[in-house]
């Protein structure tokens, strides 16, 4: 009779400063179609207000030491906390889109062969283009039960715990890590699982800096879980070229503003150098780097509903938790 109190999915949320945010991402948990859902939420030092909102949810709250944090030592807090049979891993500024976001991510779990399973990201009002670009890439709309390769994101994926169990994430990786699991868990002969209707939008507003911060140590772990690829400067040319012409092309059919063209030259120019210079480096991640890497300054503004999905009846309410959240306060 115990067993059937524990929840079937645990919901694990890694936040720094993420209070413009994380209201919406709880909110959206909430109004899940999948019940019994237990949240653990991992700050690395929030001083912006981020426990306090999260606190008018049914959450768990975990605090680890700015210091001792990474990526993956931050999943393996929440994980080890965990009671459910699956792990929902979300960042602090994504949020679902639909109501039925965690019974589709959890669908493929039928399959006692699959270790993860993926959503799809899609960009917001005030993503960029080549970002947007970027998302439309990596997460097609079309679902891949039976992935070939280990490419898969933390910021909206589930992982089964008896797998986690035996192969807990890298907790030296300067990012990275969901890859290296996915990578580890199919060399021990398990499925890696894309669905395209586990969907969440992801608030990705950096600056310059943060962008260039993100894409370079994502290039020292791939050098440090592929040791043999590399990045020369004429892969810097030939995909900084290559990049732009396709987003130009994509600009001029999509009739985007004129102000997206000098964003995208931005945008490209920062992730691929960022990437030349991470494949580049040499010398060990100092802490100083890794306070750069993972804790940048956060200037985000809070972003509306995205407008364009048209299941109106599978749509998260977020007006509504909008306004039952201005009058809790």
């Amino acid at each position: 009779m115990t067993d059937l109190l524990v929840p079937k999915c645990t919901v694990v949320i890694r936040c720094f400063n993420e209070g413009r945010h994380i209201g919406q991402l709880l909110h959206g948990v909430t109004q899940q179609t999948f019940r019994g859902v237990d949240i653990v939420i991992v700050d690395s030092g929030s001083t912006d207000g981020t426990l306090a909102v999260a606190k008018r949810y049914p959450t768990r709250i975990i605090s680890i030491s700015p210091g001792d944090f990474s990526f993956g030592h931050s999943l393996n807090v929440g994980c080890q906390a965990a009671t459910g049979e699956f792990i929902i891993i979300a960042s602090g500024h994504v949020y679902p889109v639909y109501k039925d976001w965690l019974e589709k991510l959890i669908k493929p779990f039928k399959d006692p062969e699959i270790a993860l399973v993926y959503g799809k990201q899609r960009g917001t009002e005030t993503t960029t283009f080549s970002e947007h670009q970027v998302f439309a890439k990596w997460f097609a709309e079309e679902s891949n039960l039976h992935q070939g390769h280990p490419f898969c994101n933390n910021a909206n994926a589930a992982i089964r715990r008896e797998v986690w169990e035996k192969l807990p994430y890298n907790e030296e990786l300067t990012g990275l890590e969901d890859i290296d699991w996915a990578q580890r868990a199919m060399q021990m002969g398990f499925k890696i699982a894309y669905v395209a209707d586990a969907e969440v939008a992801h608030v990705h507003n950096e600056t310059a800096q943060q962008t260039y911060n993100r894409y370079r140590r994502e290039a020292i772990a791939l050098k440090r879980i592929f040791p043999d690829e590399h990045f020369h400067f004429g892969d810097f040319l030939r995909l900084f070229l290559t990049n732009v012409f396709s987003d130009y092309t994509h600009a001029l059919r999509d009739s985007a503003p004129k102000r997206e063209w000098l964003a995208i030259l931005r945008f490209r120019l920062i992730q691929f150098w960022g990437t030349h210079r991470g494949f580049a480096r040499r010398t060990p991640v100092t802490s100083q780097l890794k306070r750069t890497f993972y804790y940048p300054n956060h200037g985000e503004q809070t972003d509306k509903f995205l407008s364009q999905h048209q299941d109106q009846n599978r749509l998260v309410d977020y007006q509504s938790g909008e306004r039952l959240y201005r009058e809790d306060r």
